[in-house]
């Protein structure tokens, strides 16, 4: 997904990228949660190694199918092989289940060999077919094609002429080639769902798949347990079982780090700089804190509509102006943002794409840049029509004093910070602001019931996804289903940037056409990037002694391309390194930089929209 994760919230879906660890010792533990609200102490499990996730993020859906959250994309990663993954050092394809691939003159035809020593957790060959079937079911059912259809959009046809040959035949070249982020399921097991859009992949365990852990149990909005692949072709994890834990209330889960009922906490998605702080020095407890692959925003209702033509919800007419989009956007002080929200934790915002993927990293120019001017906003609002009445209050064209409805995620700290700042500041201008902070935004988000909204993505090594959701193809094909449209933006210039992109090969001459998009974006004012958070989290050094972050520098441990850190993580008392371990850990004892990708990324459901807490 585009990792989606994505992160993560907003209606559609983050990513929660986390991978798992390997197979020695780890702690069990027990988590005060609503549904489990005795915790127990951490301990060393009978039967092997338990390494604990705290997380802030509920799966939408264990099927690869139709997951679009952080947390529901990660586990797939750790379910199940996709063709190709990331090196964990610097983001460049390597070898997944297929070991090699290769494209024909004209780009049109991509073939994949596919490894032969990968076998479900039944006992049967993972084959090209299986490959072929997966990625022909999203080709040809809509139900499947639900969380990553943007793939496939472009394929032809796709054949497995033998067990170890995959054949992609293409309509139009394609850069996304050996970035196709879709997790590759069992023909034999996925035949016999009758309905994708409704199946869920939660009722029967063990779950079958490749990767380096096997689904083993699940509990809705409680937790998720994998038990280690022993059989695994890259190598056997260290630890015996990952298990992610649900906490609602963040603090709830800190609390639970230093009694040392979890290994590892993400945050929502990431830590708040208070409880950061309160775990430097901390005895046992390792802070990683580094910049993000993630961008926060304020994301604009446009106008509800479906692909048929039909709008639908009930966002306010006065922001399908531009103007009014701009100027909302500049009266809002990104710098105190940081400063006084993320404390320092966070980079401000400008492009779609965070600095930590350089080569797609866009800034406005002097001259394009939306910067913080209250007067020019209230001048361009005056413009626009929506002037002050006798009370100071600016009126719609309706004559009614206008007020936006912003959704906001209940479990994230920072959308109610930033949603005060946004009634004292928008307040300066005569507009009001209802903060509507709810634990289930995906449903108003959907239904195009608000007017802004608090969103966030965590961006892959290739940007293809994040671009995806906002062209014109992403709307839901009617107001009933459900699209991959992140917030219903529809442009046709921004459409025929994208297909441009897609096509190029050349990254220097694809990067600018991807520059080119963010600018549109940027100008039209419906995606408004407020910050870039860092990754910040935390660990227990007497429970995880190594672990990999993904990049090398600088480099986040949660949410990751790929399964590295929990497939890598070793555990403190199993006394030797890892043979598994690459050279990018954190060391216990060594003060490691981490970058964390979060939320909303935060962002993710069913329809691909984000929830700004869910995304990836």
């Amino acid at each position: 997904m585009g990792t989606n994760d994505q992160t993560r919230s907003l209606p559609r879906g983050l990513r929660l990228v986390a991978v798992a660890g390997a197979a020695a010792l780890t702690l069990t533990a027990g988590l005060a949660t609503p549904l489990d609200p005795a915790p127990q102490q951490a301990r060393a499990a009978d039967d092997g190694k338990v390494l604990t996730v705290a997380v802030a993020q509920s799966v939408d859906s264990l099927s690869p199918f139709l997951a679009v959250r952080l947390l529901s994309t990660s586990i797939h990663r750790l379910m199940y092989e996709y063709l190709t993954n990331y090196d964990p050092k610097d983001n460049h394809a390597i070898p997944g289940l297929a070991t090699k691939w290769e494209s024909s003159p004209d780009k049109l035809t991509w073939t994949y060999t596919i490894r032969s020593n990968s076998k479900w957790s039944d006992g049967k060959q993972a084959t090209a077919e299986d490959a072929a079937w997966t990625f022909n079911k999203m080709m040809t059912d809509d139900g499947a094609a639900t969380a990553n259809g943007s793939y496939v959009g472009n394929f032809k046809k796709v054949t497995a002429p033998s067990p170890t040959k995959l054949v992609v035949e293409l309509k139009k070249p394609q850069a996304t080639m050996v970035s196709l982020d879709v997790p590759i399921v069992p023909k034999h097991v996925w035949e016999k769902v009758s309905d994708f859009s409704e199946f869920n992949n939660d009722k029967s365990f063990p779950v079958v798949g490749n990767g380096p852990f096997t689904l083993t149990d699940y509990k809705a909005d409680s937790y998720v347990r994998l038990k280690a692949n022993k059989g695994f072709w890259r190598g056997a994890p260290k630890f015996d079982e990952v298990v992610f834990r649900y906490y609602k209330d963040q603090d709830a889960a800190v609390s639970a780090l230093r009694k040392g009922e979890v290994s590892f906490v993400a945050g929502s998605p990431s830590l708040t700089p208070a409880q950061a702080a309160s775990l430097e020095g901390a005895d046992n407890i390792q802070v990683n804190d580094a910049p993000g692959r993630r961008f926060y925003a304020l994301a604009t209702n446009p106008g509800a509509k479906a692909k048929n033509g039909k709008k639908f919800g009930d966002g306010h007419p006065s922001l399908l102006d531009q103007r009014v989009r701009n100027a909302l956007f500049m009266a809002v002080d990104r710098e105190a943002i940081i400063e006084k929200v993320f404390q320092g934790h966070a980079v401000e915002g400008e492009g779609y794409i965070p600095p930590r993927f350089s080569q797609y990293y866009w800034k406005p120019s002097a001259d394009q840049k939306l910067a913080y001017d209250p007067a020019e906003a209230a001048r361009l609002l005056d413009q626009a029509g929506y002037k002050k009445n006798g009370d100071g209050k600016r009126v719609g064209k309706d004559g009614k004093p206008i007020s936006y409805r912003v959704l906001c995620h209940a479990t994230d700290p920072n959308d109610k910070a930033v949603g005060k700042y946004l009634q004292e500041w928008w307040g300066e201008l005569g507009i009001g602001v209802q903060l509507n902070c709810l634990d289930n935004v995906t449903d108003p988000w959907l239904a195009g019931k608000y007017d802004l909204a608090f969103d966030g993505w965590s961006v892959n090594p290739d940007p293809d996804f994040v671009m995806s959701i906002h062209t014109c193809g992403a709307l839901p094909a009617t107001p009933e289903d459900t699209g991959a449209t992140d917030n219903f933006i529809c442009d046709k210039k921004y459409d025929e940037l994208y297909a441009r992109q897609l096509a190029e090969y050349d990254p220097a001459k694809r990067a600018d056409i991807v520059q080119q998009m963010e600018s549109r974006l940027y100008d039209l004012g419906y995606m408004n990037v407020m910050a870039y958070p860092n990754a910040v989290e935390a660990y227990r050094t007497d429970q995880i002694k190594s672990i990999t972050t993904m990049p090398a520098k600088a480099g986040n441990i949660y949410g990751q391309d790929g399964y590295w850190s929990w497939w890598s993580a070793v555990p403190a008392d199993s006394g030797g390194s890892s043979e598994n371990a690459s050279s990018t850990v954190v060391v216990v004892g060594v003060v490691a930089v981490v970058v964390l990708l979060a939320g909303l990324g935060g962002f993710a459901v069913m329809r691909r929209r984000a929830t700004a807490e869910d995304r990836e």
